[in-house]
């Protein structure tokens, strides 16, 4: 319904609506009583985009994104830093966290921040990759739908490009033994990811760390990984060289008194979440003393409660406790005379971590103790950090479970956030290389083979639909062009060269040479990432690039005032 200029409406009570020298759409109903009222209206200020041009605006918005994210691709790419409002500085070329930092309003580019997210919640590594590949995906359908050719028709021409692909990956990839040379290409996988880090320099070290970590805790039978069992913690001072995989739970707490025990044996733990203080009712209250009898009743009564609290501790066996809340200053002084270390305000997760790794049960109560729930640990030790004062506490070699933790230092916080993410990835590497010991060689040279399949595939294909195959042919080498690029090599030299040394050779192994080692062979290089990631990067870049062409209305509405 559109109102023009001055209109004049009579309702069934005699009111008039008038409306002057306005302008907007609404949808009207009637009532039973034929009075009307609106159910939606669109004002003129709504911003509205249709047909190509709101493909080719998303498309845009998209790109942009990937743009940001090119130079950061490979072990030469660059850091990307990013102040937040808050000032705070943030150096980084891990790509899920530089489109997370963005602040990106467009509705299709945050569609590039959640494509990068997933990758790293279901991977783990390949974040900068998977954006940069829908980015170009995305820019050969800019150039397609500028022909004339039809969303769809390009969108279905990704997809059936993508399952050639996919059959030409599995084809290239090879399988690995994990438990040769003592893990040796677990530790090569890991240091790969790490190349390209801020950490590099390192990467040896915090590969084989990374590697014991996930050995650690993998049942290699099924083949299966439990990431909550490792524990990533992060102090700052020392250097990035101290950082240590400890066989065990590490809290971020100390002793509740100085002069307790600071090194406790065949620990035998009481995990409670009720905390040592009197009882007291459940709603407000008031005491009032009006002589010092009746203080001392108090007193009295105070101090049978703390003694038998800490009695009940002592008859189960236990010889430490962990406790979610505080301590009163009393309890705590007779824990430290009854020769019981204590530890308080233990939060929740660590509390939890705590009760599954020393077989314990979490008590609500002192009356429920028991020595059937106590959590048991070969040793709890404190361990402090130089000169900063700070202390930590260290439970090792739990009863049921061989949860780790990686103590990881350095100089500022901002290297210590960096450190666990680059830890993050090669983690991440390790465990998909345990649950599939498939690979693919790096470099680009994947990306490359992968390419020739998909354009010698587009020629026997006879409808429009081979315009969005080869499109995706040429997208597919963005991506040794981005590492070409980056490395600071002649990227259509080089690609030139290594295609047709792929095809001349018939070997899908050559690929960019990007550490300058001589050899286009990533074999010899040993530069392979697993399959699962790179599978994962095409079939979700795909998936995402198809929903993107997809939509051909944007709306963006106002608030109604």
């Amino acid at each position: 319904m559109c109102i023009r200029d001055r209109v004049s409406t009579q309702s069934t009570w005699g009111f008039n609506i008038q409306v002057q020298n306005l302008f907007f759409v609404m949808s009207v109903a009637f009532d039973e009583f034929g009075r009307p009222f609106i159910i939606l209206r669109e004002q003129e200020r709504k911003r509205r985009v249709k047909g190509i041009d709101a493909i080719k605006g998303n498309i845009t918005a998209a790109r942009s994104v990937a743009s940001t994210l090119r130079s950061s691709l490979g072990p030469k790419g660059m850091d990307k830093m990013i102040v937040s409002p808050d000032n705070d500085v943030l150096v980084t070329n891990d790509g899920a966290t530089i489109v997370e930092k963005m602040e990106i309003d467009h509705p299709v580019a945050k569609l590039m921040v959640e494509l990068s997210k997933s990758q790293d919640n279901e991977i783990g590594d390949g974040t900068t990759g998977i954006v940069v590949l829908a980015g170009s995906l995305l820019e050969q359908a800019y150039h397609l739908i500028e022909k004339g050719i039809h969303p769809l028709k390009i969108a279905d021409g990704f997809e059936k490009a993508c399952e050639i692909a996919v059959a030409r990956l599995e084809e290239i990839s090879e399988d690995v033994d994990i438990e040769a040379n003592n893990h040796e290409n677990l530790i090569k996988a890991a240091m790969i990811a790490l190349g390209s880090k801020v950490v590099s320099k390192n990467k040896r070290q915090l590969a084989e760390i990374a590697v014991k970590a996930i050995l650690s805790v993998a049942d290699l039978q099924r083949r299966d990984v439990n990431f909550e069992l490792i524990k990533v913690n992060g102090k700052t001072g020392g250097n990035v060289e101290d950082t240590t995989l400890i066989n065990g739970i590490l809290i971020d707490k100390d002793f509740s008194h100085p002069q307790m025990q600071k090194d406790i044996k065949d620990a035998k733990i009481v995990i409670l979440t009720c905390p040592f203080e009197p009882p007291k009712p459940k709603t407000k209250h008031n005491l009032n003393l009006t002589n010092a009898e009746d203080y001392k009743k108090l007193y009295e009564y105070e101090q049978k409660t703390f003694v038998d609290m800490v009695q009940k501790c002592k008859d189960s066996g236990a010889n430490i406790v962990m406790c979610q809340w505080g301590f009163d200053d009393e309890a705590n002084h007779l824990l430290m005379v009854n020769d019981l270390p204590a530890v308080r305000w233990v939060g929740g997760s660590d509390i939890e971590l705590i009760a599954v790794a020393t077989g314990g049960r979490i008590i609500p109560r002192f009356s429920e103790i028991t020595p059937e729930k106590l959590g048991s640990a070969e040793r709890i030790r404190e361990i402090d950090f130089g000169t900063i004062g700070e202390k930590m506490i260290v439970i090792e070699e739990c009863a049921q479970s061989k949860a780790v933790t990686l103590l990881v230092r350095g100089g500022s916080q901002m290297v210590v956030d960096e450190a666990k993410r680059s830890l993050h990835d090669a983690l991440c590497v390790v465990r998909n290389l345990v649950k599939k010991n498939k690979i693919i060689y790096g470099g680009g040279s994947a990306e490359i083979a992968m390419s020739i399949a998909v354009q010698q595939a587009a020629d026997q294909i006879s409808s429009v639909e081979q315009y969005a195959i080869r499109g995706f042919s040429r997208a597919l080498e963005d991506i040794p062009t981005a590492l070409a690029d980056n490395t600071g090599l002649m990227p259509i030299e080089t690609i030139a060269e290594i295609r047709s040394s792929q095809i001349r050779d018939k070997n899908p192994r050559y690929g960019v040479d990007c550490v300058g080692a001589g050899t286009l062979d990533m074999k010899e290089q040993s530069v392979y990432e697993t399959f699962l990631s790179k599978r994962q990067q095409i079939q979700l870049a795909t998936q995402v690039v198809k929903m993107i062409l997809k939509i051909d209305d944007c709306i963006q509405p106002d608030e109604y005032e």
